[in-house]
């Protein structure tokens, strides 16, 4: 959730921006933060190569985790999560990343350690994750993200 809110600071965005208004803020911060127009000084040109990293890094983040993004793969995240096994997990600070049997990949943002926890020890992993998690915490899907990498 951190890198979320971190993520959201650095645009200006709040946790109720739609994709029209990230791709307005995200345009506008790029214009005015564009390496080529810090020709003069390299320090400067630097500066504003690591800044619009950054803001590149956050716009695609929050789009890959607005509702509307989610809303338009809500048939593919459902036949995944309910007829797809479970392959793999893991856990780090508070992102539990999920990888299925039919390639899918998932990341759930926010995901306690104790509800981490309780997964390992499930007898059915893929019951409890689709009881206490599929359906209750901000997800991405990440193979999307590396098949258009």
């Amino acid at each position: 959730m951190k890198k979320i809110t971190d993520y959201r600071r650095l645009l200006g965005v709040t946790e109720n921006a739609e994709l029209q208004e990230l791709k307005m803020v995200y345009r506008g911060l790029m214009k005015t933060w564009h390496p080529d127009k810090f020709q003069h000084s390299e320090e400067e040109k630097a500066d504003a190569e690591e800044k619009s990293k950054a803001f590149i890094e956050a716009y695609h983040f929050l789009v890959s985790i607005a509702p509307e993004t989610r809303n338009q793969t809500i048939a593919e995240y459902t036949a995944t999560t309910t007829q797809s096994n479970i392959a793999d997990f893991e856990y780090k600070s508070q992102v539990l990343k999920v990888w299925f049997l039919d390639g899918a990949e998932y990341e759930y943002f926010g995901v306690p350690r104790a509800v981490y926890v309780k997964l390992v020890n499930a007898d059915s992993p893929g019951r409890f994750a689709r009881r206490h998690i599929f359906n209750e915490y901000i997800y991405r899907s990440v193979s999307k993200l590396v098949a258009s990498a």
